[in-house]
């Protein structure tokens, strides 16, 4: 499985970007895809994830309201439409997947898109 991120860049406090991820390969794999996110000095965490099988979704506290999770499977392309955008956002995002190999299950990273709010 390939990711490929695009999306990112500056935006003002308060309003909105949109980041998308183009999977390919083996995409009938993936069992669950999610957004990641590292600021500087700090740890990757999770931004949202969405279960291909039945659209559920989740999301971190901090985004919730904000931050919306998506996925158009005949496009094998995952989506995260970011509104209210704040400083506190600023980071690297990730696009996540994870695929059923075998009898196990690999995570598959993109090479992240930096998103930058400015206050």
């Amino acid at each position: 499985v390939q990711l490929v991120e695009s999306g990112g860049g500056l935006v003002q406090a308060g309003g909105s970007l949109r980041l998308s991820c183009a999977a390919s390969g083996s995409t009938f794999s993936i069992i669950a895809m999610g957004w990641y996110r590292q600021a500087p000095g700090k740890q990757r965490e999770l931004v949202a994830v969405i279960i291909p099988a039945g659209g559920s979704t989740n999301y971190a506290d901090s985004v919730k309201g904000r931050f919306t999770i998506s996925r158009d499977n005949a496009k094998n392309t995952m989506y995260l439409q970011m509104n209210s955008l704040k400083s506190e956002d600023t980071a690297v995002y990730y696009c996540n997947a994870e695929a059923v190999v075998g009898e196990t299950v690999v995570d598959y990273w993109g090479q992240g898109t930096q998103v930058t709010v400015s206050s």
